[in-house]
């Protein structure tokens, strides 16, 4: 009765129970909803980029963005749905998990739809800007609800993995979108983008509200919020990211006065953050943001799944990217015939989430997420050597397959892992830092294999003794194609550091998944009792009373 209670259920009489160990039953209709309703939200954020991101081209004539502006619409959204993460991933935590998603849910609508009557450029960046609030509110909570759901084995390993494939499926989804109302629709088609990812919006939100179980009093006593603390995390994330994306583009490249002012500010305000968590835990009576002891758990491989998520996602995202130039700007395919030749990333990602579900009970987590690193590598290293007469099938294909197995892999697996470290109170913000450090990875490998890039075009174009324009639209063939191989080779690089992280980080990390019939516990649990033991004696909370609620064997 008490599982019931606690999950909101009324009476049952079947003689099958509805809920187990306060988990409804995977194959219950409120549990389907719930995931699916999780995986829409997941899906809605990566189609809000994929689709703009075919749609660049015709916004930019529409609205007369310069090119070198044009990539803000993309980037000021990211900006802000990527670096407000850790606060909204605490006020779920204090305020409630559904109530946090239906706010954002309803702000990322608005401003969406706001994106659809923009006037020009300026107003564009603002509204998008202010739409990557929405998600930086709904992901967490949904990584939040899911894991207060399903506490045990495999109901959770399907949870999370059903979310995690909203990635592949949004990318898809919303690269067919952009592509077809783009080059269909006769008039500023660019509009009706917005006003259709509004409308989704509104369904999910509707279906979230109806199946999303009833938010919980949090179990913190002191309910205050390190608002100090999320400023200095949010406003260094911020200004670093910025400085990421500007460094190479500024008027004098990384030596702009003002790019180093701010990353000198953002490197400060990061320091600050880490310095003032430490006060706030050891001296002061307010709950910090962030407990720094979360990076120490299980022994450090909490850090280091973080690390190799930076790297591997990094890698991922910047392979995309450059196997993308290399289709429209080197062998000027149309965006239609650019997507068709990436659509199969998203047949492979849902089928890499589908494989884990089943591999994760029985398959070490360091063996699956090593296999993600090779994966992702291997994608980055042939387009690093590919021949540009060759078939898309020798190339282009394989790689397609191969670059989603690091990311879908290590996020599914990683937000299993983290799942399991996190203490009940602090599952979204403990998905939130995770989300966070994906998004700070693909800014700094974008920025590292852009500077590649650069510079190897322009040695190159030199030694040819051309002299490149302020945008290098000049640069010979050869020079461009030995940029995108560098890049590659740049992205490969930062995979393969990933997979030396995984062998010697994450040894003894065991099986994620423990099914909660068994007696015994996984090694994954073993180690993270231990260290959740550790730090929470100053709470004076035992292991014997967290772990029920968290779902321990």
């Amino acid at each position: 009765m008490a599982a019931r209670e606690r999950n909101g259920d009324d009476e049952k009489t079947s003689a099958e129970p509805a809920v187990i160990d306060g988990s409804p039953k995977l194959s219950s209709p409120r549990s389907i909803a719930i995931i699916v309703s999780s995986c829409l939200a997941m899906l809605l954020n990566i189609t809000g980029i994929s689709t703009v991101s075919v749609a660049l081209p015709t916004i930019g004539r529409d609205l007369s963005i310069p090119s070198s502006s044009l990539q803000w619409i993309v980037t000021s959204y990211a900006l802000t749905s990527g670096c407000l993460l850790l606060l909204f991933g605490r006020l779920a935590d204090l305020y409630g998990r559904k109530l946090v998603f239906i706010c954002g849910s309803v702000w990322l609508v608005g401003w969406t739809m706001a994106c659809g009557f923009s006037r020009n450029g300026i107003e564009l960046f603002v509204f998008r800007a202010m739409a990557g609030m929405g998600p930086s509110a709904t992901v967490p909570a949904a990584i939040g609800i899911l894991a207060k759901t399903f506490k045990h084995g495999f109901p959770r390993t399907v949870a999370f993995a059903t979310l995690q494939a909203g990635a592949p499926l949004g990318s898809a989804f919303g690269a067919i979108l952009g592509g077809v109302v783009t080059q269909y629709v006769p008039v500023e088609s660019w509009r009706a983008i917005f006003f259709i990812l509004a409308g989704i919006g509104t369904v999910i939100l509707v279906g979230t509200i109806i199946v999303y179980p009833k938010d919980e009093p949090s179990a913190e006593e002191n309910r205050r919020v390190d608002w100090l603390g999320a400023a200095l995390i949010t406003g260094g994330l911020v200004l670093l990211t910025f400085c990421l994306g500007q460094g190479e583009i500024a008027p004098q490249g990384w030596s702009t006065p003002y790019i180093i002012a701010l990353l000198i500010i953002s490197i400060l305000s990061l320091l600050a953050f880490v310095g003032w968590e430490h006060y706030v835990e050891t001296r002061l009576s307010l709950p910090p943001l962030m407990r720094l002891d979360l990076w120490t758990r299980a022994k450090g491989q909490f850090a280091a799944i973080q690390v190799i998520a930076f790297l591997v996602d990094g890698a991922f995202s910047t392979w995309s990217y450059w196997a993308t130039l290399y289709y429209q700007d080197y062998l000027g395919l149309t965006p239609i015939e650019t997507m068709l030749r990436l659509l199969p990333m998203s047949a492979a990602g849902l089928a890499v989430n589908v494989v884990f579900m089943f591999i994760a009970a029985h398959v070490t987590g360091q063996v699956i997420i090593i296999v993600g690193c090779i994966g992702t590598g291997l994608a980055n290293l042939l387009f690093a050597v590919i021949k540009t007469d060759a078939i898309f099938w020798a190339f282009g294909f394989p790689a397609a397959v191969l670059s989603v197995w690091g990311c879908d892999f290590i996020m599914s697996g990683g937000s299993v892992f983290v799942a399991h470290v996190a203490m009940p109170h602090e599952q979204s913000l403990a998905g939130g830092v995770f989300n966070t450090v994906t998004q700070i990875g693909t800014a700094f490998a974008m920025t590292i294999t852009t500077i590649a890039y650069d510079r190897t075009v322009r040695d190159q174009s030199a030694n040819m003794g051309i002299t490149l324009n302020e945008n290098a639209t000049n640069a010979p063939p050869t020079a461009v194609l030995s940029g995108y191989r560098i890049a590659q080779w740049t992205a490969f690089a930062f995979a393969m550091g990933g997979l030396v992280l995984s062998i010697v980080c994450l040894r003894g990390v065991g099986i994620l998944q423990a099914d909660e019939k068994e007696e015994g516990e996984s090694e994954v649990e073993q180690t993270v009792e231990k260290s959740i033991e550790k730090g929470i004696e100053s709470e004076r909370v035992t292991v014997a009373e967290i772990a029920p609620e968290a779902g321990f064997t």
